[in-house]
């Protein structure tokens, strides 16, 4: 094999497909990036079994030819070298050579016929929406999975289809996210748990560009996204996700309105009394026409007032605040409403089409008052 690329394209292919190099495995060959130049393209390929990454990149294959090359040693070479062409060329199936200008490596590397391929899909069933609303929705919602394997459930988001909408969930035990997007064309209705592991990858990879599409395919045990000139393979995650309807409820004996940057800025002012690992309550005294928030930690303490529209009963009830930060922060809205029915139940900060729902599970605070 014996390929000629620019230094740039081979440092942007890499650094979308390393995202699916496994940082812990018993299996050297999946620690390694797939350089296949068999066609007339070529493809550098990932795969870590649970997620795979393919994408295809300019260049010239003068010979044709496979081969697997450590990612961590070969992504820092071709990020280290002059910018320039680089030529990639195979002598054997266990060396290659990296040439730019003057430097020149001799690398280690292994057959190409013993790499784990991306499973063939068919790709028949799927939706399309544009990079910019996959990434808002992944931002907006990925904050409130599990980052621990107690609950696998917990560690994905569900993706639900019905009819044009698509609603993603995502929830860790204390809080829900959910976000609704209308969809250009009507689908038939279909649930799956995609990895959040997967969502932060390629929200990290694709552009975000209003006009520039993601098909999204289905099948019984996977998801595969495709955009621009790249192919994002994930397993799904089995089972039943959890019956979310029947924790949304929209009573309520508090409900108010106010500024979404006041409120928002109030709360990270108290977050400086609070250290890393403290976890102490952010209090939410509302009565009549303002909102009192307090806090108090070893360091000190704050309090705060701010003007609000309240419908119904006066309330007390305590947060971990950066359960609220996490949810105001990815609301665009200036004004926000916020929903209570008492100091044991969750607060529910949604908008009046519910196109975005927040639910956050309240703390004890008699200790902090």
């Amino acid at each position: 094999m014996r390929i000629i690329c620019k230094k740039s394209n081979l440092v942007k292919g890499v650094s979308i497909v390393s995202k699916a190099v496994p940082s812990k495995t018993t299996m050297p060959i999946l620690e390694c990036i797939l350089i296949d130049a068999t066609t007339d393209v070529i493809k550098l390929t990932a795969n870590d079994m649970e997620l795979g990454i393919e994408t295809t990149i300019d260049g010239i294959i003068d010979s044709r030819g496979i081969i697997a090359l450590n990612a961590k040693i070969f992504s820092e070479i071709v990020r280290k070298l002059p910018d320039n062409d680089v030529v990639i060329e195979t002598e054997s199936d266990n060396q290659a050579i990296i040439t730019c200008e003057k430097a020149k490596f001799n690398i280690a590397a292994q057959s190409g016929d013993d790499f784990s391929y991306l499973p063939a899909i068919e790709r028949e069933d799927f939706i399309t929406i544009s990079e910019f609303t996959l990434k808002e929705v992944v931002r907006q919602t990925i904050f409130s999975i599990a980052d621990n394997d107690t609950n696998k459930m917990m560690t994905g988001e569900l993706f639900e289809i019905d009819n044009d909408v698509l609603r993603v969930v995502s929830l860790d035990g204390h809080r829900i996210s959910i976000r609704k997007i209308e969809l250009k064309d009507a689908y038939q209705p279909r649930k799956v748990i995609v990895p959040g592991k997967t969502l932060q990858e390629i929200s990290k990879i694709i552009g975000g560009e209003a006009d520039a599409e993601v098909e999204i395919s289905f099948t019984k045990n996977h998801i595969v996204f495709e955009f621009d000139r790249t192919l994002v393979v994930s397993r799904l995650i089995e089972g039943e996700y959890f019956r979310i309807d029947q924790m949304l409820s929209s009573d309520y004996e508090t409900r108010v309105h106010v500024n979404k940057k006041e409120l928002l800025d109030c709360i990270d002012r108290a977050t400086l009394l609070i250290k890393e690992g403290d976890k102490k309550p952010i209090i939410i005294d509302i009565k009549n026409e303002s909102m009192e928030l307090k806090i108090k930690s070893q360091i000190g303490s704050m309090d705060e007032l701010i003007f609000c529209t309240k419908d119904g009963k006066d309330l007390m009830i305590g947060f971990n605040p950066k359960f609220l930060i996490d949810a105001l922060r990815v609301i665009e809205d200036e004004e926000v409403d916020l929903y209570f029915m008492n100091a044991k139940a969750p607060c529910f900060i949604k908008d009046e089409n519910q196109s975005y729902i927040y639910l956050i599970l309240p703390v004890n605070f008699n200790a902090a008052v």
